[in-house]
């Protein structure tokens, strides 16, 4: 499939579909077998909500597949991925529906990772601007499936506001879609650009108020399809792995520091909290629309960070990743500070 005009028609059917089904989901009255998300200790939200919007934004990524690569051939690196995320669809529904044990859960989600190792996707070289050390397959192994376990879970646990992770995914795979038809690979940029598509159409009735969320279903997905598509651009030499997580930063940084600050205070990790930057946000008075419109303009500007930089120098690139860890540094001060003041202002 190819960048052309049919090709590129599927996106707006991808669009159309998943904003139709989450409309119908989110209008299902409780008591019709509609899934609710029920407030609790790591609730934003008030009132329950529906909490199958992953189902839509998955029939519009079914639809583009299907519409885009019917009778002609599909790239193996997505079959791969299509593979991996299936087990990881069909767990997290199960959790949506009733409580999966982690053990499961974990197993599944080790699982997926090994499929996309079977199929290629892999991290299997150390590159940072200016290196790139070719990693033993066995440690590249362990890393790839450590990364997707995390890309799988951070997803999960930044979903907690309207419109975040639906956002998270319209940039980031925007920026990959970008990177994919930069580097003369139609395929993937389409693939990348179908995910955009159909987090588009969901974030129609997500955005705050939200009146449907992703569920884990959605978001566990969406994290599997990140750590894949990441995987497949890097292991294809379309971009370098760490352009492919500057442009998830947003997500990656959040989670994974505030991860090591509960892990340093001894505070039990698996339970539910309200201790990420968007979370503290939000309770610190700014509310879900502008928290998460300033959560946009800094996924944009990352993504068009991510798009740029395989086009610089290595001394510039290490520029960007280092003015990037300053303004990183500089929000989490913009938090602390946000909780003492109570305003965006």
């Amino acid at each position: 499939m190819t960048l052309d005009l049919p090709g590129l028609a599927v996106l707006p059917v991808a669009l159309f579909l998943s904003a139709v089904a989450a409309r119908w989901l989110a209008g299902r009255p409780p008591g019709t077998g509609a899934l609710l998300d029920h407030p609790n200790a790591r609730s934003l939200h008030q009132v329950p909500v529906p909490r199958s919007g992953g189902l839509a934004v998955l029939l519009g990524l079914l639809a583009a597949l299907a519409l885009g690569w019917g009778g002609g051939a599909v790239p193996p690196a997505l079959w791969w991925i299509a593979a991996a995320a299936l087990p990881v669809a069909v767990v997290s529904l199960f959790d949506d529906f009733g409580h999966v044990s982690r053990r499961l859960r974990l197993a599944v989600h080790v699982g997926a990772a090994l499929i996309l190792l079977a199929g290629g996707c892999a991290w299997d070289s150390l590159t940072l601007p200016g290196l790139d050390w070719p990693l033993p397959a066995a440690l590249g192994g362990l890393l790839s499936v450590l990364y997707v376990v995390w890309m799988v879970n951070l997803y999960n646990f930044m979903d907690g506001m309207d419109g975040f992770a639906g956002g998270m995914a319209l940039f980031g795979f925007g920026a990959l879609a970008v990177l994919g038809w930069r580097a003369g690979d139609p395929a993937f940029a389409l693939a990348a650009a179908a995910v955009v598509a159909a987090a588009a159409g969901f974030l129609l009735s997500n955005f705050p108020p939200a009146r449907i969320f992703l569920g884990d279903l959605g978001s566990s997905t969406l994290g599997l399809l990140a750590a894949g598509f990441s995987l497949w651009g890097a292991s294809a030499r379309l971009f370098p792995l760490w352009v492919a997580w500057l442009a998830f930063s947003p997500f990656i940084v959040d989670a994974t520091w505030t991860l090591a600050r509960r892990l340093a205070r001894g505070e039990r990790v698996w339970e539910a909290h309200r201790s990420h930057h968007y979370q503290r946000l939000v309770l610190a008075g700014w509310g879900h629309r502008t928290t998460v419109l300033r959560a946009y303009a800094l996924m944009a500007a990352v993504a068009a960070g991510a798009v740029a930089a395989p086009g610089l120098a290595p001394p510039q690139q290490w520029q960007l990743l280092l003015a990037w860890a300053i303004i990183y540094a500089l929000i989490h001060l913009r938090v602390r500070l946000a909780e003492r003041q109570g305003s965006p202002q």
